[in-house]
């Protein structure tokens, strides 16, 4: 069965409204997006989705995918003690998935029961009216950007082959260096790497985003870059439509929301 969903989403914990609260009217546009989102999920009805998030286990020269059966997404390390979110895992999907890439490419599977919060923060918007969704975390790697290409491309296999319905969220900010008081520091180009590469999404340029100088990924201080290339990797040469829900930076943290209408 063909992919039923793709999209981009931030991860601030600053989002969950426990965790925000008034700060959530600063980051109005990206919850309204992260809404609009979650209401084309609901309508794709997918039964399974993989998520792509940097704050898995990272390995410098192999993918990760997580293994544990079952998933809990807690906010607790950001001040929060009420919210928690619970999933199974999709063990067979995930090792079909492993089984497929391992022949090309280095992946090990994890095994940790706590989703992070590059997991945790899009399913808590995501997941509100799916409460039976499974979940697939899978964790980049620092290996070359084709490689990230090629890894989406097995995983698009996988989900060609697959009797289920199946969405894909790369999970990722944009530049952390947007502003003076910005978590890492200012930098100018920080705003030109988030506008090049939303400009690249928009052209569906997969080989141009490849490309981006890894002078420009290291002045802006990105997290997203490489779960998006494995989403692309995904996306091929679908002939989907992105739509840009939602762009701001209010914190000096660049936050897209983006959707591929497929």
């Amino acid at each position: 069965m063909p992919l039923v969903f793709a999209a981009i989403c931030p991860h601030p914990p600053l989002l969950i409204p426990e965790i925000g609260r008034e700060n959530l009217a600063l980051i109005e546009k990206t919850v309204k997006g992260l809404k609009e989102l979650e209401e084309n999920l609901y309508h794709a009805n997918p039964e399974t989705v993989i998520v792509i998030t940097p704050h898995s286990e990272l390995l410098a020269d192999a993918f990760t995918i997580n293994h544990a059966p079952t998933l809990t997404s807690k906010f607790e390390q950001f001040g929060d003690l009420s919210t928690k979110l619970e999933f199974n895992n999709n063990l067979g999907l995930a090792y079909q998935i492993r089984e497929r890439a391992e022949a090309v490419l280095p992946v090990v599977l994890t095994t940790d029961h706590e989703l992070d919060h590059g997991a945790g923060v899009p399913l808590f918007y995501l997941s509100q009216n799916l409460k039976k969704l499974k979940v697939i975390p899978i964790g980049y790697s620092f290996l070359p950007r084709n490689k990230h290409l090629e890894f989406g491309g097995q995983i698009r296999k996988i989900i060609d082959q697959s009797n289920e319905r199946i969405a894909v969220v790369a999970s990722g900010d944009l530049s952390h260096r947007l502003t003076e008081d910005a978590p890492a520091g200012y930098s100018p180009r920080g705003q030109e790497f988030d506008r090049l590469l939303i400009d690249l999404l928009k052209k569906k340029d997969h080989q141009a985003i490849a490309k981006i100088k890894q002078e420009l990924l290291a002045e802006a201080g990105e997290c997203g870059y490489r779960s998006i290339l494995i989403l692309l990797g995904i996306l091929g040469e679908l002939n989907y439509q992105p739509q840009i829900l939602s762009y701001e930076g209010p914190f000096g943290v660049g936050y897209l929301v983006a959707n591929f209408v497929l």
